[in-house]
């Protein structure tokens, strides 16, 4: 398969399932944002009939709550990604951001505070105070909201622990595009946090991250595909999108042992535990 080129339909989930994080908001590079009613269309013909649609800076957020209005499929989240934390902070507006977020977050159909979190790759060491401030000010929203808490850990996994220890985890923590090994996820469970698996733990270079779904529990495992990016095996490179969610479910019922509707159900109740009806 070209770059570019779109990967087909995978063949229909027996039982439909949720993508736990999307962005169909966004283009991959200098692609447009997909064809929002195309996009909802094509995943539910192949059995991903809801979807969280996730805006981590203002603009994206501000659009999540109107495509949630408009989408029955939709629910939302909405955050200052932590890459957009030193950036506010070096604007000197990170108070008018946070009350936008909060005010967003009270809408009824916005059902997460998320993505937010530390993210060690992409900001240098001038931008972690900044990080950590946000990611605390996130988990007491989620706290007072009583919105799930979605977290994105780049390269930051002791300190995302840590904080999470210090500031009292919310009731409904997930760690979203889970990059931890079989330790973390162990802490993580024992802990109640949920753990959501993206198109990387199909990912040839990844055994590590299959051994941490291997001993993750049904009733704690998610799927995403953070679409446009991380699309499964065998089109990596390739724009993902919520259609492609079971090629991800798929592999992970083969890496946990479990059959393809088993895995199904779980996801789903699952998902509708942590966000609750759509």
């Amino acid at each position: 398969m070209t770059h570019g080129e779109r990967p087909p339909a995978p063949d229909p989930l027996p039982i439909p399932v949720v993508d736990n994080h999307t962005h169909l908001d966004m283009g991959r590079g200098d692609e447009p944002a997909p064809d929002l009613a195309a996009a909802i269309a094509e995943a539910t013909k192949v059995g991903v009939d809801r979807m969280v649609q996730i805006g981590c800076e203002l603009d994206s957020a501000r659009q999540t709550v109107d495509m949630v209005e408009q989408h029955a499929a939709l629910l939302g989240g909405v955050a200052l990604h932590p890459n957009e934390a030193p950036r506010h902070a070096d604007r000197g507006d990170v108070a008018e951001a946070r009350a936008e977020i909060e005010r967003l977050a009270q809408h009824p159909r916005v059902r997460v505070i998320g993505e937010t979190g530390l993210d060690y790759f992409r900001t240098g060491p001038e931008g972690v105070a900044a990080q950590q401030d946000s990611f605390r000010w996130h988990i007491d929203l989620a706290k007072r909201t009583g919105r799930a808490l979605q977290i994105h850990d780049r390269d930051a996994h002791d300190d995302v622990l840590r904080i999470l220890t210090e500031e009292g985890a919310p009731e409904k923590t997930v760690l979203h595009c889970f990059s931890g090994d079989i330790e973390m996820a162990r802490v993580c469970v024992e802990r109640g946090y949920y753990l959501s698996f993206a198109g990387t733990v199909t990912f040839k270079n990844a055994p590590g991250l299959r051994n941490a779904l291997a001993v993750t529990p049904l009733e704690r495992v998610l799927v995403e595909t953070d679409a446009p990016f991380l699309t499964p095996a065998p089109y990596r490179g390739s724009t993902n999108a919520p259609y492609l969610v079971p090629i991800t479910v798929r592999a992970m019922a083969g890496v946990l042992g479990v059959d393809v509707p088993a895995l199904c159900t779980a996801l789903s109740e699952n998902s509708e535990r942590l966000y609750g009806p759509w």
